[in-house]
């Protein structure tokens, strides 16, 4: 077992629950109150439904990429396309780490999650160095 990749696998699931319980109590749900939204392909309503469908599938997504983080990480070994694999995602995890912190000026609490991601992922794939 890699425990590496089986927390980074943790941080994910954890970190997509928040963002989809989280994100439909502060942010979703009060923005399908709003008046006024613009009507994206022909309706407010359907402005409401993309907003919501767009940023829960964002965490499924996430759970999806925890799955292979989990089925990598019960592996003793890995292939160079398994390690390849490691090395894409914990680059889109530092990609991720980069524009949470930049884009909300480290103040939203993902950054610090992500970095830690992409570090386990990274260390998980059995290389440390560039």
């Amino acid at each position: 077992m890699n425990n590496y990749l089986l927390v980074s696998g943790i941080l994910a699931v954890v970190l997509c629950v928040v963002h989809s319980v989280a994100g439909e109590l502060i942010i979703i749900g009060p923005i399908q109150k709003v008046e006024g939204l613009p009507p994206a392909f022909g309706s407010p309503a359907l402005t409401r439904m993309t907003l919501r469908f767009a940023w829960h599938v964002t965490s499924v997504f996430g759970i999806g990429i925890a799955a292979i983080l989990f089925r990598l990480g019960q592996q003793t070994a890995h292939s160079p396309s398994d390690i390849m694999t490691l090395r894409i995602l914990s680059a889109t995890f530092l990609a991720s780490f980069a524009v949470a912190l930049i884009g909300s000026r480290a103040k939203h609490p993902s950054w610090p999650v992500f970095l830690l991601m992409a570090i386990l992922t990274w260390c998980g794939a059995g290389t440390l160095g560039f």
